[in-house]
Protein backbone atom coordinates (compact mmCIF):
# COMPACT_ATOMS: atom_id res chain seq x y z
CA UNK A 1 0.00 0.00 0.00
CA UNK A 2 1.43 3.43 -0.88
CA UNK A 3 1.53 6.17 1.50
CA UNK A 4 2.23 9.35 1.39
CA UNK A 5 3.46 12.25 3.53
CA UNK A 6 3.63 15.59 1.90
CA UNK A 7 3.42 17.25 -2.09
CA UNK A 8 3.80 20.66 -3.41
CA UNK A 9 4.12 22.16 -6.94
CA UNK A 10 7.20 22.75 -7.56
CA UNK A 11 9.56 23.67 -10.79
CA UNK A 12 12.69 21.56 -10.91
CA UNK A 13 12.62 18.21 -10.59
CA UNK A 14 10.92 17.72 -14.49
CA UNK A 15 12.38 20.16 -17.16
CA UNK A 16 9.16 22.58 -18.59
CA UNK A 17 6.69 21.02 -16.20
CA UNK A 18 4.79 22.37 -13.49
CA UNK A 19 4.95 19.63 -11.44
CA UNK A 20 2.52 18.27 -8.49
CA UNK A 21 5.37 16.36 -6.41
CA UNK A 22 3.89 13.12 -4.37
CA UNK A 23 6.74 12.61 -2.01
CA UNK A 24 5.73 8.92 -1.02
CA UNK A 25 7.05 7.05 2.43
CA UNK A 26 8.37 3.33 3.10
CA UNK A 27 11.78 4.12 1.09
CA UNK A 28 13.61 1.00 1.26
CA UNK A 29 17.03 2.56 -0.55
CA UNK A 30 18.23 4.31 2.43
CA UNK A 31 20.57 5.91 0.96
CA UNK A 32 23.99 7.82 2.71
CA UNK A 33 22.96 11.39 2.95
CA UNK A 34 19.40 11.05 1.63
CA UNK A 35 18.03 14.80 1.98
CA UNK A 36 14.55 13.20 2.97
CA UNK A 37 15.44 10.77 5.88
CA UNK A 38 11.68 11.04 7.18
CA UNK A 39 10.49 9.33 4.00
CA UNK A 40 12.13 6.08 5.13
CA UNK A 41 9.16 5.55 7.10
CA UNK A 42 6.06 3.29 6.92
CA UNK A 43 3.63 6.53 7.60
CA UNK A 44 1.23 8.71 6.12
CA UNK A 45 -2.08 8.98 4.06
CA UNK A 46 -2.92 6.27 1.85
CA UNK A 47 -2.56 7.09 -2.08
CA UNK A 48 -5.07 5.53 -4.20
CA UNK A 49 -6.92 6.83 -7.31
CA UNK A 50 -9.68 8.44 -5.17
CA UNK A 51 -6.58 10.88 -3.26
CA UNK A 52 -5.38 11.54 -7.22
CA UNK A 53 -8.40 12.48 -8.76
CA UNK A 54 -9.06 15.00 -5.69
CA UNK A 55 -5.70 16.34 -6.32
CA UNK A 56 -6.30 16.47 -9.86
CA UNK A 57 -9.62 18.16 -9.46
CA UNK A 58 -7.93 20.48 -6.55
CA UNK A 59 -4.60 21.92 -8.95
CA UNK A 60 -6.71 21.61 -12.38
CA UNK A 61 -5.07 23.28 -15.03
CA UNK A 62 -2.13 24.70 -12.71
CA UNK A 63 -0.28 21.38 -13.35
CA UNK A 64 1.07 19.72 -16.37
CA UNK A 65 2.72 16.39 -14.10
CA UNK A 66 2.73 14.42 -11.51
CA UNK A 67 5.68 13.21 -10.14
CA UNK A 68 5.68 10.21 -7.76
CA UNK A 69 8.77 10.93 -5.46
CA UNK A 70 9.77 7.51 -4.20
CA UNK A 71 7.79 4.28 -3.70
CA UNK A 72 10.09 1.78 -4.33
CA UNK A 73 8.65 -0.80 -2.16
CA UNK A 74 5.81 -1.10 -4.45
CA UNK A 75 6.56 -0.04 -8.39
CA UNK A 76 3.58 -1.73 -9.31
CA UNK A 77 1.33 0.49 -7.81
CA UNK A 78 3.37 3.23 -9.11
CA UNK A 79 2.26 1.97 -12.23
CA UNK A 80 -0.35 1.45 -11.91
CA UNK A 81 -1.22 4.74 -11.06
CA UNK A 82 0.94 6.28 -13.50
CA UNK A 83 -1.96 4.33 -16.18
CA UNK A 84 -4.32 6.23 -14.44
CA UNK A 85 -3.67 9.27 -14.35
CA UNK A 86 -2.59 8.82 -18.15
CA UNK A 87 -6.20 7.41 -18.53
CA UNK A 88 -7.52 10.09 -17.09
CA UNK A 89 -6.46 12.44 -19.93
CA UNK A 90 -3.73 15.71 -20.48
CA UNK A 91 -1.44 15.53 -16.77
CA UNK A 92 2.09 13.85 -17.95
CA UNK A 93 3.50 11.39 -15.31
CA UNK A 94 6.86 11.00 -13.92
CA UNK A 95 8.91 8.96 -11.46
CA UNK A 96 11.83 9.52 -9.16
CA UNK A 97 12.82 6.23 -8.19
CA UNK A 98 16.02 5.35 -6.11
CA UNK A 99 16.54 2.22 -8.07
CA UNK A 100 19.34 1.35 -10.77
CA UNK A 101 16.78 -0.32 -13.07
CA UNK A 102 13.28 -0.52 -13.62
CA UNK A 103 11.57 -3.70 -12.07
CA UNK A 104 10.94 -6.20 -14.07
CA UNK A 105 7.18 -6.37 -14.07
CA UNK A 106 6.85 -2.83 -14.51
CA UNK A 107 7.49 -0.70 -17.72
CA UNK A 108 8.46 3.03 -18.81
CA UNK A 109 6.01 3.03 -21.19
CA UNK A 110 3.33 4.55 -18.64
CA UNK A 111 5.73 7.44 -17.93
CA UNK A 112 6.47 10.19 -19.77
CA UNK A 113 9.61 10.61 -17.15
CA UNK A 114 11.55 8.54 -15.06
CA UNK A 115 14.41 9.20 -13.25
CA UNK A 116 16.80 6.23 -12.15
CA UNK A 117 20.02 5.78 -9.27
CA UNK A 118 20.16 5.36 -6.07
CA UNK A 119 21.58 8.80 -4.35
CA UNK A 120 25.70 8.72 -3.85
CA UNK A 121 26.95 11.61 -1.51
CA UNK A 122 29.90 11.92 -2.74
CA UNK A 123 28.88 11.97 -6.85
CA UNK A 124 25.73 14.23 -5.59
CA UNK A 125 22.58 14.20 -7.42
CA UNK A 126 20.79 15.42 -11.05
CA UNK A 127 22.61 18.82 -10.87
CA UNK A 128 26.29 17.16 -10.38
CA UNK A 129 27.96 16.58 -13.12
CA UNK A 130 29.74 13.21 -12.01
CA UNK A 131 26.26 12.06 -10.77
CA UNK A 132 25.17 8.49 -11.19
CA UNK A 133 21.48 9.68 -11.62
CA UNK A 134 19.57 9.79 -14.46
CA UNK A 135 16.26 11.53 -15.76
CA UNK A 136 14.92 9.96 -18.94
CA UNK A 137 12.17 11.45 -21.14
CA UNK A 138 10.05 8.75 -22.40
CA UNK A 139 9.07 9.43 -25.92
CA UNK A 140 7.92 6.51 -28.48
CA UNK A 141 8.90 3.80 -26.28
CA UNK A 142 12.53 5.40 -26.13
CA UNK A 143 14.56 6.19 -22.65
CA UNK A 144 15.94 9.43 -23.65
CA UNK A 145 18.42 10.64 -20.73
CA UNK A 146 17.88 14.30 -20.61
CA UNK A 147 19.83 14.36 -16.91
CA UNK A 148 21.68 17.36 -18.57
CA UNK A 149 19.59 19.73 -18.50
CA UNK A 150 20.25 19.63 -14.50
CA UNK A 151 23.64 20.40 -14.46
CA UNK A 152 25.05 24.31 -14.70
CA UNK A 153 26.74 25.20 -17.54
CA UNK A 154 30.51 26.76 -17.36
CA UNK A 155 31.95 29.16 -19.24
Amino acid sequence: MLRFISYDIVFQEVPGEITLAINLSNCPNRCKGCHSPHLMEDKGEILDEIVLTDLMNKYGKAITCICFMGGDAAPQEIEQLALFIRNAGRIKTAWYSGKQHIPPACSHRHFDYIKLGPYIEELGGLNSVRTNQRLYRIREDKMIDISSCFQKKTV
